[in-house]
């Protein structure tokens, strides 16, 4: 993710801390399992995330998600029906997904319908008499309603928003509950099919390669199919009056867009840019990880970020002016660090942030701009005070995008490479992603990893980097 307003992002984190206890919005309950007679018990209403202990649910993994959706913008309502594939992971007599909102109709577990409940944003699935441990089931529910955002600790209002000519389902930490049922926890990655339902004249855009299109009595059918596996707040929806353009690239399909009143801007040419800085990025991180490249901007002033959805990301229009593409590499950075290895738990944002904006330092240099030594030592001599105040490798959950964890993350990122020199560094980022790829990762595994490849022990740096509330000494070779 990437804010309008880098230079703004503690301040704007703690305004909106503030609105949210303002607000009254706390934590979803979670309720005390109960052990049957036979040992079975509900999974978890929550993941274990220290930062988020609701986000997600425990005893299940997902494999995949075939969601179809229907939304008529001039009603405001979808009808949606989400088909799940998923294993126990514990012996289950009942199961939690994350559904914020909407009117659930039916629920069928393996092919036999199941009682649920509501319990604020979980829905309750008891599975009498259980599901043993390893067993696969599939989830069918239909749903449907007046989608709404959520609040969250983070960035306030997020998930499904409704425009002027139709609807955007994007945010971070969460946004897929607000339009589909899911286990919302990057830790549960699944793939994706897309079917998305729209009045005629109106594209429908989410992730990954596309699928075509059908179109019946004045509503067409957008097809999308996501299957390299995903973390879901990486999943998207972009419903409305955009400009798409389609081309291949290296044998993937490149699907970007646009409103139609940005074509021939400097968005609409950011967009175009998006294969260059992958090609660039390639060189430096190793194969490209998803099946399909692009882009899609937004113009709604609710939306002042950009986000990493996958394959595909989603820009507010206000970076682009003047031409600048550093948030595109930013974004494309993260189809490897943050979306190809995800997070394990939200504590170690700086693994994606950190490394994104230092691809960003990367791609100015490759584009003619200062280089990345000049980068970080701007950023090491004009950082406020806060940035060393506020520790990147735990910054607290409404702190997650705060100016230390990207501009510090960066600086911890450089500070790595200074200490174990180019080839060891740029061989550690390249075999933590093949290593990781498509999985989960922790900082103590990428530290374990950088040792690993360079032969140095690292935890003084990563300790006064990450976790200390000083400035550090400047990083010397070793």
């Amino acid at each position: 993710m990437t804010s309008t307003q880098p230079r703004a992002r503690a301040a704007v984190a703690l305004l909106l801390a503030v609105a949210l206890a303002v607000a009254g919005c706390g934590p979803r309950p979670t309720p005390a399992p109960s052990v049957s007679a036979t040992g079975f018990q509900p999974g978890g209403a929550g993941i274990g995330d220290a930062y988020f202990p609701t986000y997600g649910n425990g005893g299940y993994d997902v494999r995949h998600y075939d969601l179809k959706v229907k939304y008529d913008p001039a009603t405001d309502r979808l009808d949606g029906r989400a088909a799940l594939r998923a294993t126990a992971t514990a012996d289950l007599s009942a199961f939690n997904l994350d559904l914020a909102g909407l009117d659930v109709r039916s629920v069928i577990v393996s092919g036999a319908k199941a009682d649920f409940r509501r319990e604020g944003a979980e829905l309750v699935v008891p599975v009498p008499p259980g599901l043993a441990r390893g067993t696969e089931f599939t989830v069918d529910v239909a749903y449907d309603g007046i989608p709404a955002p959520l609040r969250n600790e983070t960035l306030g209002e997020g998930g499904f928003l409704h425009t002027a000519d139709g609807a955007i389902a994007l945010g971070q930490p969460e946004s897929a509950s607000t339009w589909f049922p899911v286990n919302d926890h990057p830790r549960d990655k699944a793939t994706y099919a897309y079917e998305i339902t729209v009045p005629d004249g109106l594209v429908a855009l989410s992730n990954g390669v596309p699928q075509g299109t059908t179109t019946v009595n004045g509503w067409t059918t957008w097809k999308w199919a996501e299957r390299t596996p995903m973390a879901s707040y990486l999943s998207t929806l972009v419903i409305g009056e955009y400009e798409v353009t389609r081309a291949e690239h290296r044998g993937r399909p490149v699907v970007t867009a646009v409103p139609r009143e940005l074509v021939g801007t400097d968005a609409d040419r950011a967009m175009a840019s998006t294969t260059k800085v992958a090609d660039f990025l390639e060189t430096v991180f190793g194969p490209y990880p998803v099946e399909s490249y692009g882009g899609i901007v937004i113009t709604d002033p609710r939306i002042g970020y950009a986000l990493e959805t996958q394959s595909r990301p989603v820009y507010s229009a206000g970076f682009f002016a003047g031409g600048d593409t550093s948030v595109v590499a930013h974004e494309i950075a993260h189809q490897w660090f943050g979306n190809s290895v995800a997070l394990a738990r939200w504590q170690d944002i700086w693994l994606n942030e950190g490394l994104a904006t230092y691809a960003e330092w990367l791609w100015t240099e490759e584009s003619g701009g200062r280089t990345a030594a000049a980068t970080f030592a701007d950023q090491y001599a004009r950082s406020p005070a806060e940035i060393w105040r506020k520790p990147p490798g735990d910054p607290g959950a409404a702190d997650l995008f705060s100016g230390s964890v990207y501009q510090r993350g960066g600086m911890t990122v450089h500070a790595l490479r200074v200490t174990i020199g180019d080839e060891a560094f740029f061989r550690t980022l390249r075999t933590w992603l093949a290593e990781k790829r498509d999985g989960n990762g922790t900082t103590e595994e990428f530290v374990a990893t950088a040792e690993r490849v360079s032969g140095v022990a690292l935890d003084d740096l990563f300790d006064t980097w990450l976790y200390g509330t000083a400035q550090p000494d400047l990083p010397q070779p070793r």
